[in-house]
């Protein structure tokens, strides 16, 4: 069975920021997933899930109202390992040419007074939201994209080394 791209990375060296997860054509279109990475995997403490969720909904709602890129938002979600959120695109751009829109999507949960879509007929866990985390990881997120926009290494993953025994079987850490 084949590795998938995010497994490819060598989840040791990710340091947070912007990558280009996958490109894939689809029909005529091109569709490209982001990997939009908070914290160090397995270094740092995973995004607290209440927070995550919460950030999720901001940050969603943000995307989908962005006037010049509503059109070409298809999903926003949290990676099952809560160290950062998946976007997915149309068309396919760098990581460079998402990154003032995924900074100003953090800068936008300070001005949040309240989290998007949580009432029980909006949202399967409604009660599970923390404004004021969300805030922090947000504030935390950006600072550090402004700090760090000149290094390559928040845009570029990190690929991992795999060893193929002889006979071509592949060794993964997944």
């Amino acid at each position: 069975m084949d590795l998938i791209p995010s497994f490819s990375v060598d989840h040791t060296a990710i340091v947070p920021g912007l990558f280009t997860s996958r490109t894939d054509k689809v029909g005529d279109a091109v569709i490209t997933t982001y990997d939009i990475r908070l914290t160090k995997p397995n270094r740092e403490p995973a995004v607290d899930v209440a927070a995550m969720h919460s950030l999720e909904h901001i940050i969603a709602t943000f995307l989908r109202n962005d006037p010049d890129w509503k059109d070409e938002i298809i999903y926003w979600g949290p990676m099952g390992c809560l160290t950062g959120f998946y976007l997915i695109l149309k068309g396919d751009r760098t990581p460079r040419e998402i990154y003032d829109l995924i900074l100003r999507a953090f800068q936008s949960v300070e001005e949040t007074q309240s989290v998007p879509g949580t009432t029980p007929e909006n949202c399967g866990h409604y009660l599970m939201h923390n404004l004021g985390m969300a805030k922090w990881y947000a504030a935390k997120f950006a600072d550090y994209l402004v700090a760090n926009s000149d290094r390559s290494e928040i845009f570029e993953y990190p690929k991992a080394e795999r060893l193929v025994t002889d006979d071509g079987q592949h060794f993964y850490d997944s």
